[in-house]
């Protein structure tokens, strides 16, 4: 196949995915504005972030059966459509609910965008170059965050909402354009036909049996949760009013998540392109330093260091494209036909535990609230380690469905003769192979 061709395309659709997390983060940084433009009370603004959200995790599923059934291109632009409609009704709307109509549509566009592009990988790319490529989907993708904090910002201060969301509705508009442009589903895109109504419920079912999709669920809801919690939510008033580090010292830690993120995800890429055997093991590592890290920090006796502090973040920002070595499995535990039937199956997860973590931490903080534990203080420290502890329930429960999952993945190996061999026997073979690369490269005397 042709490289550059291969690599336009990609780029088409990574652009398409940064417009999708550009539109799924301008309310985000438009609350002031929100507040004083539907008058709206705090709680009700919450309600656009949780409506999308839910509309995201619940489409997953059907988005990838579509995505098999009439290709990634149908999705994406698809998608584009919904988001730039939604913008342009928020643009205009007076109400709390107009507004939410709107957020209802850019949830269901951001749903179709990063299965749709995650599923071009494989029909462009040699297997080899596909885990390292994921990861710079997701590091290029989320830098849209970038562009609703910064242009966005700028356009919502100088000129007004109106103006504003119009903009990020005609964002949207040229993503739509490129994707319809550029975007061809593979190199034979014309050999192509859509599965059938039956083909497509044969294809959910045998994706949700076959145990490596499972496993990449319960990689994903394991993973991924924490930091999304942590930056989309709780993360921040955590730190400023729990930890009291100060809100340049929050914002610098925040920056530092992405950084992070950015810095990792080649790195994880390659591990996983490497080490295909041993990708489960990764996820139970960096499962096991989040788990780890906050422990330390719910325990530390007063407010943590900020050397300690800048190990959480680090550790939750690992978590992000840690998460992403779940569609890896999907890719490699499925065929082709089914891949965004598997993708959409593991990308609920992450959603899922997220939307239920940030919902319990709400409701334990206003529990010790009314209660008189926080002593007036909704966000005080003792309050927000106890609400914030219930992430570790969930990374307990989560790693033990992952591992029932990697043993039935592992028997099924077995069966077709693909044995793992012990961590321990793995490391040695590795130190034996450097040993003799390292002698290889000796001079040798004459």
């Amino acid at each position: 196949m042709n490289s550059s061709r291969a690599l336009l395309v990609w780029a088409a659709g990574v652009a398409a995915y940064l417009v999708a997390v550009t539109q799924r983060t301008t309310f985000g940084v438009a609350g002031l504005e929100a507040t004083d433009r539907f008058e709206a009370s705090a709680s009700q603004l919450s309600v656009f972030t949780v409506v999308q959200l839910l509309v995201y995790a619940g489409l997953q599923v059907p988005v990838g059966v579509l995505v098999d059934r009439w290709g990634p291109r149908v999705l994406i632009v698809a998608g584009g459509v919904l988001m730039a409609l939604g913008q342009a009704q928020l643009a205009f709307a007076d109400s709390v609910a107009a507004g939410i109509v709107g957020r209802l549509f850019v949830g269901a566009g951001d749903a179709t965008t990063f299965i749709s592009v995650i599923r071009l990988l494989p029909a462009w790319f040699e297997p080899r170059r596909i885990p390292v490529l994921t990861q710079w989907t997701g590091i290029i993708g989320q830098l849209g965050q970038v562009v609703s904090v910064l242009p966005f910002v700028a356009l919502l201060s100088t000129f007004g909402w109106q103006t504003a969301f119009l903009s990020a509705a005609a964002f949207s508009a040229l993503a739509v354009v490129l994707s319809v442009t550029v975007i061809r589903d593979s190199p034979h895109a014309s050999e192509r036909s859509p599965q059938t109504l039956r083909q497509t419920g044969i294809s959910l079912a045998e994706a949700w049996r076959q145990p490596g999709t499972r496993l990449g669920l319960w990689s994903h809801f394991t993973v991924q949760f924490p930091g999304t919690v942590f930056v989309l939510m709780w993360g921040y008033p955590y730190l400023v009013r729990a930890e009291k580090v100060g809100e340049g010292v929050a914002s610098a830690l925040m920056t530092l998540f992405v950084a992070v993120g950015i810095a990792c995800g080649p790195l994880l890429g390659r591990y996983v392109g490497r080490h295909p055997l041993r990708r489960s093991t990764m996820v139970l590592a960096i499962v096991a330093l989040m788990a780890g890290v906050w422990l330390t920090v719910l325990l530390y006796p007063g407010p943590a260091p900020l050397p300690l502090l800048a190990l959480l973040v680090i550790a939750l920002a690992i978590g992000g494209p840690g998460s992403m070595i779940a569609f890896d499995f999907a890719r490699t535990f499925n065929p082709a036909g089914r891949m965004g039937t598997a993708t959409g199956i593991v990308n609920i997860g992450g959603f899922m535990a997220s939307l239920l973590s940030m919902f319990v931490i709400g409701i334990i903080l206003d529990v010790l609230l009314g209660t008189g534990f926080s002593q007036g203080d909704l966000y005080a420290l003792p309050s927000f380690r106890l609400a914030m502890s219930v992430q570790l329930v969930i990374l307990a429960a989560g790693t033990a469905a992952l591992l029932i999952a990697r043993r039935r993945v592992r028997r099924q190996m077995a069966q077709q003769g693909v044995v793992v061999p012990p961590i321990r026997d793995a490391l040695a073979r590795e130190r034996r192979r450097r040993r003799d690369q390292k002698a290889a490269r000796k001079p040798q005397g004459g």
